[in-house]
């Protein structure tokens, strides 16, 4: 019984002291998006429809092309990755974690050029959206979302 009880609480011990790292971990979606209006706009792509309704009132146009895309698992908040498209980079650098979200530092690429570096939070509740340059007939939105 003795041996029983000591195993259960080694147990218990590694299930308290793994749980902070497990319950700290988030996903992070960053995408490169085409928002332009069109005759015949195409359905929303399926990362951006929780997020639909305020696109459209903020910009203005009535549809949403994901160009590049990355999903980052975030477990020490000090990560980072790139989205990518055919022209753009998103280069995210995830500084640390606070109560209300993530600061980090992007960096938009065209090509090789650096069009843009900013340092930013991201928070839990709510998306980041960072309009950028005109592309065509529509505009390049940099999207975050903590899923």
């Amino acid at each position: 019984m003795a041996r029983w009880l000591a195993l259960f609480t080694a147990f218990i011990a590694l299930i308290v002291s793994v749980a902070p790292e497990l319950h700290g971990a988030e996903t992070v979606w960053s995408g490169l998006v085409i928002a332009e209006n069109v005759a015949q706009p195409q359905p929303i792509p399926p990362e951006l429809t929780r997020i639909e309704r305020p696109l459209k009132q903020l910009f203005g146009y009535n549809q949403f092309q994901v160009i590049g895309q990355s999903s980052k698992i975030l477990k020490t908040g000090q990560e980072d990755w790139l989205a990518i498209s055919k022209f753009f980079g998103l280069h995210v650098d995830a500084r640390g974690e606070t109560e209300a979200g993530y600061v980090l530092n992007l960096k938009l690429y065209k090509e090789k050029e650096l069009l843009l570096e900013t340092d930013t939070k991201l928070s839990r509740r709510s998306p980041l959206v960072i309009k950028g340059p005109q592309v065509g007939s529509g505009q390049l939105l940099l999207v975050l979302v903590v899923q």
